[in-house]
């Protein structure tokens, strides 16, 4: 019996067709931000990919399983602050936790398990190519921006996931949060620039010293472990907008 799942892209399930019938199955799922323990409604995400993983090798299939986890964002940071602590120290011990309930859960261990401040180098890279395509731009704060209207001039469509009103968008807006709700629509930060309250996470860049924005992440991550285009890409549903 053939893989249906549910496609948030054309809003129907369907019956899963490999983009290569006979290469591996590129599989990429959003992992945690370790900012604090994950609870039981976090982890239902992991074993739903677990699950498929399973069953498509079940299936005879090759499946290469990436999971990233993201231990650069605005949550982390404000946290590393309050706590007086660096950025590794406070990160690693929610990662380790949250390996470890995957162990527990008895979820198989993904092939490759990214962290964002391993992959810096190709998220400046790709924020570069997107500037050279005029697609994202500096702004006077010193952050780079990724360019809604720009995207969609090119013949691009932004917001398949979800349904947008480019109506209600004003031009020129920028939100600077990793987090936001679809009705604060605007161009959204592909590279922060330092800030005071960032303390000592920061990277240099082309553009000054900063740091990613959470969206970018997973697209260099992915890309670099994947290709441009992959078979499977999950994650909780809170993130098909923005983060997908």
């Amino acid at each position: 019996m053939a893989l249906h799942l549910h496609n948030t892209l054309s809003r129907n399930v369907e019956p899963f067709e490999p983009l290569d019938p006979n290469g591996p199955v590129g599989m990429y799922c959003c992992g945690p931000t370790v900012h604090d323990y994950a609870h039981i409604g976090n982890f239902r995400t992991f074993v739903f990919a677990d699950l498929v993983r399973r069953y498509l090798e079940f299936r005879g299939h090759t499946v290469n399983h990436v999971m990233n986890i993201t231990d650069v964002e605005d949550k982390i940071i404000r946290r590393v602050r309050e706590q007086n602590t660096t950025l590794t120290e406070y990160t690693t011990k929610y990662q380790d936790a949250f390996l470890a309930d995957l162990k527990v859960l008895n979820c198989t261990e993904a092939h490759h398990v990214p962290k964002a401040t391993d992959h810096i180098p190709e998220m400046i890279d790709l924020i570069g190519k997107l500037m050279e395509r005029g697609i994202a731009y500096q702004a006077d704060d010193g952050s780079v921006y990724f360019s809604i209207e720009n995207y969609r001039g090119c013949g691009c469509t932004y917001g398949r996931l979800v349904n947008l009103n480019f109506d209600e968008m004003r031009q020129g807006e920028r939100v600077s949060d990793d987090e936001y709700e679809k009705e604060s629509l605007a161009d959204f930060a592909l590279w922060k620039a330092r800030v005071p309250e960032d303390g000592e996470v920061f990277w240099p860049s082309p553009w000054g010293e900063g740091r990613p924005g959470w969206h970018i992440e997973c697209s260099a991550m992915s890309m670099k472990l994947l290709g441009n285009t992959f078979d499977l890409h999950l994650g909780g549903e809170d993130l098909a907008f923005p983060h997908h």
